[in-house]
């Protein structure tokens, strides 16, 4: 009651210092009001409906009503119940590089979500200018995808059927006057610092920045738009990770006003909005504006490589005795194997099958010498299927102790290291392979082992199966 009071006092002082209606004009500036009708709109939704969490209502929306992996079948949600959400605009289409799409995310610097409203009206940047608090009426509007299977929640107006299933249609011009309502104030977006890794759907939306990042080096001289494309420019950026890049794109629209600038040649940081590709088969980043652009400094170096293995010369389905490495089973039988799935091989351990109470199985590296370089950093992938929950099946190792010979691993010193091995239960994760990001060697030294440890149980469910890709250590 004490938000709506205070609401409703200041709607009402704006109101009376208002001199212009809740219709824009056409000079497109930001209005400091909402005008009389919007103020009270706005008052009116506070009074006599429930706000709700973003996350919930975006989770209103089932695309697998079936839960058969097949999307013709989805039905946007139709809300008929008094809720509201309120957000902050993330986006701006000032600059032509969003059309008839505005996202809104659920806190002005720690975002958990994002959603996406489509809407038939352009130079929405006048009226839903970034950072911009925003209350969404939801009942009688659709929550549902733009493109079914897309994976992008979405908010809008009506609903239209196709082979491929249900999807939302945009706001009309008078769903966007009754249920987009405005409050006076307008935040500055703090973004949310990340990594290209960490992007995922949750993120779509999302004001996000990321540093240390360039374009590629076969972009110099490249302008952000390419003129022989007709919708829609993917531009791929880099950031340095020990002797590889991660990768990721920036798609420009043709109506860009700011498309035929050259991209800048340095390392900085990028601002922009976690989108995806019209077919949703990428995640991408889009601008507000190139200005949020600041890449001045010099570019990023690779490391050297110390020691790769890559698990090439797998042959699939047997077990794994690559040169060098050690795979122990420390309890049960079980033992890591080799995997070659689409031409590519890796390290596989799972308890599932096995019947056993307790499965812990080492792989263990080769000894990498950690005295030619003063920083020395370790990645790797994995990728996982069948998680379970609240189970950490894998733990990293090193050891500047440890002599190679394999009955003394029990009398090594192991200490753990820090890498992301985090395990999503959503099915889509499943099966793709995820960074463990830079792992600091640089305290250790003389020779060093790795070991990859896996713990689980078949009897007791805890049989996650997991893969291990591209271990690498570098050093500068």
């Amino acid at each position: 009651m004490k938000t709506n009071k205070y609401l409703t006092l200041a709607f009402s002082l704006m109101a009376l210092l208002a001199v212009t209606s809740c219709v824009e004009d056409d000079d497109f500036s930001v209005p400091q009001s909402q005008g009389t009708e919007e103020n009270n709109a706005l008052n009116t939704l506070l009074a006599s409906s429930t706000e709700v969490e973003m996350s919930y209502a975006k989770a209103l929306y089932n695309s697998d009503p079936n839960n058969d992996n097949d999307t013709s079948d989805a039905i946007p949600f139709l809300v008929e119940n008094d809720i509201y959400i309120k957000g902050y605009i993330s986006s701006s289409d000032a600059t032509g590089n969003f059309f008839k799409e505005i996202y809104m995310q659920d806190d002005i610097s720690d975002p958990s979500g994002a959603v996406k409203i489509i809407l038939e009206q352009t130079d929405t940047y006048n009226q839903f200018n970034k950072g911009r608090e925003v209350y969404i009426n939801l009942k009688g509007l659709y929550i549902g995808e733009e493109r079914t299977g897309s994976g992008v929640i979405t908010i809008g107006g009506g609903t239209e059927f196709d082979q491929y299933g249900g999807t939302v249609t945009r706001l009309n011009i008078n769903q966007i006057a009754q249920k987009l309502l405005r409050s006076p104030m307008t935040e500055d977006l703090i973004p949310l610092v990340t990594t290209f890794s960490e992007i995922d759907d949750s993120k779509v939306g999302v004001f996000v920045e990321i540093q240390d990042v360039e374009f590629t080096d076969n972009l110099n001289g490249a302008r952000y738009f390419d003129p022989n494309e007709v919708y829609d420019t993917a531009r791929t950026m880099q950031v340095c990770n020990g002797s590889n890049y991660d990768e990721f794109l920036l798609e420009t629209s043709s109506f860009a006003n700011f498309k035929e600038q050259l991209l800048p040649t340095g390392n900085g940081t990028i601002q922009a909005v976690v989108s995806k590709t019209f077919d949703a088969s990428s995640y991408v980043l889009a601008l507000n504006t190139a200005e949020d652009v600041n890449m001045e400094g010099d570019r990023c170096l690779l490391a050297s490589t110390i020691f790769e293995e890559r698990f090439d010369d797998a042959i699939d389905a047997t077990t794994l005795d690559t040169a060098g490495w050690l795979n122990i089973a420390q309890d049960g039988s079980e033992v890591w194997t080799e995997q070659v799935y689409n031409g590519n091989g890796y390290a596989e351990f799972s308890a599932f099958g096995t019947g056993e109470i307790s499965n812990v199985g080492w792989l263990i590296t080769p000894g990498i010498d950690l005295d030619v370089y003063s920083t020395e950093t370790l990645t790797f992938q994995t990728e996982h299927a069948y998680p379970d929950a609240g189970h950490d099946a894998l733990q990293v190792y090193i050891s500047t102790d440890f002599d190679g010979n394999s009955a003394n691993v029990a009398s090594a010193t192991w200490v753990p290291l820090d890498a992301n091995t985090s395990y999503n239960e959503d099915f889509e994760a499943w099966f793709t392979f995820t960074n463990s990001g830079p792992i600091d060697l640089s305290s250790y030294s003389g020779t060093g082992y790795i070991a990859f440890v896996y713990t689980g149980s078949d009897t007791n469910n805890l049989n996650m199966t997991l893969h291990i890709d591209n271990v690498s250590v570098s050093g500068e």
